[in-house]
């Protein structure tokens, strides 16, 4: 491996990280640092003196360039818009690990943004970069660049996830909550859920989901009671980890059916993302066996 291979190597994890925060798409996220690689194969070595800066700033326009053309297709998308999940399998069931500026709450809320209101606020808060580093990335002053992520905390003030600070009680929540879900039992459902939790189902018109978010507790019961009988009676589930999030992949013999990820916060579940688009769930493991 050449000096420079090595180089963009070092920093691939990191550019992923940004680009996948930035497009909601694993595929999308994957061309981008591709795209990224094609650019600094080409610059010229000698010229760059901070070659993270130079690879995050051409990473970060190039998911800039991606997602405006990415928000007219979701304009248009069929039903709820959700990320493509992020899935760990073979999860410790002692591990705490939570990764809130991954979570779907927080990429649904990030929605909302303009492009660059995005690519500053996640450089912001989830690179810790600063006001002339995010300036010179954004072609902007420092001023207009304080101005996007003043913008940018306005839109998520009141809407970024919250997470249990009790690991142990989280887990156990979540697992209540599968046993019910699989049960279709209401009286298995009761106080696990917030009273305005909200289900956010994503079947892109390939799958069978909810077209519209459901809201409030009564009515997400009722959802999961009413699909009960529709599943294919082969299904099986596995426990994972979804963006950070206790979840959990539904297979229909060794291919994945569904992901579903819960978002949980003052003892109870908030928010419920299930999405059952085929081509979203393309990268999630088969299971073996």
């Amino acid at each position: 491996m050449d000096g420079k291979t090595e180089t963009f190597e070092r920093h691939r994890r990191r550019l992923f990280g940004l680009a996948y925060r930035m497009l909601g798409s694993v595929g999308d996220a994957e061309d981008a640092v591709q795209d990224t690689w094609l650019r600094w194969h080409r610059a010229d070595a000698v010229a760059i003196r901070t070659p993270e800066a130079w690879l995050v700033t051409a990473c970060t326009r190039l998911c800039i360039d991606r997602l405006r053309a990415a928000k007219t297709e979701r304009e248009h998308y069929t039903g709820t818009w959700l990320p493509e999940p992020l899935v760990e399998l073979d999860v410790s069931p002692d591990s705490a690990e939570t990764a809130d500026d991954l979570s779907m709450a927080l990429l649904v809320v990030l929605e909302r943004l303009s492009p660059a209101e995005r690519a500053a606020w996640l450089l912001r808060e989830a690179f810790d970069y600063d006001y002339p580093q995010l300036a010179a990335v954004l072609k902007k002053s420092e001023a207009a660049c304080r101005q996007l992520v003043s913008r940018a905390q306005k839109h998520l003030q009141d809407a970024r996830p919250r997470f249990a600070a009790d690991a142990a009680a989280a887990r156990d929540l979540a697992e209540k909550f599968a046993r019910a879900t699989r049960a279709g039992d209401a009286a298995l459902f009761a106080g696990l859920l917030a009273s305005d939790a909200m289900l956010w189902s994503d079947g892109g018109g390939k799958a069978q989901a909810a077209l519209n978010i459901i809201h409030g507790a009564a009515k997400v019961v009722r959802f999961f009671i009413g699909i009960r009988p529709k599943q294919p009676p082969t299904l099986r589930h596995v426990s994972a980890r979804i963006n950070g999030q206790p979840g959990w992949v539904f297979y229909d013999g060794d291919v994945p059916y569904l992901a579903m990820a819960v978002d949980i916060a003052e003892g109870h579940i908030r928010n419920v993302f299930i999405v059952r688009n085929p081509d979203k769930l393309a990268r999630v493991p088969v299971l073996a066996g």
